[in-house]
């Protein structure tokens, strides 16, 4: 399998953290690679870095993003955005290396995912036609 990094798709996490206030979420300590060759089915995966590996290295929590090529290349652009909004959806509260599922007490996450891509398109609407109006005057 090939991997290489993926730095337009760190882009879109910095964007979604950013626009969707997604506080909790450091995008620094988010890592994005595309990988080629994988016989998953996946259009994304999210890996993260266990409590006993950060206190064993003394490094701070982290995740990595994996897109597979395969299918994450085909996907338009709303698509990729969404894809993303679902991995970063199973990053706990406290940003401690472990993952959420995608069900739990009160919580589905594609639910929950579907319900953030729609604020992120609506604010991303409202951002462009407040730059246009700016430009207008």
């Amino acid at each position: 399998m090939e991997w290489e990094e993926a730095k337009e798709v760190k882009s879109e996490v910095k964007k979604i953290v950013k626009t969707l206030e997604l506080t909790h979420i450091k995008p620094s300590r988010i890592f994005c690679f595309r990988t080629r060759g994988s016989t998953s089915r996946s259009y994304a995966r999210i890996w993260s870095f266990p409590k006993i590996f950060q206190r064993a290295l003394n490094v701070d929590s982290a995740y990595v993003i994996e897109v597979l090529s395969k299918h994450y290349d085909k996907l338009n652009q709303d698509q990729k955005t969404m894809v993303i909004i679902h991995e970063l959806m199973h990053i706990p509260k406290n940003f401690s290396g472990a993952l959420l599922p995608h069900r739990g007490r009160n919580r589905h996450l594609e639910k929950d995912a579907r319900r953030l891509f729609s604020e992120y398109k609506k604010f991303s609407e409202f951002k462009k036609f407040s730059e246009f109006k700016k430009k207008s005057l």
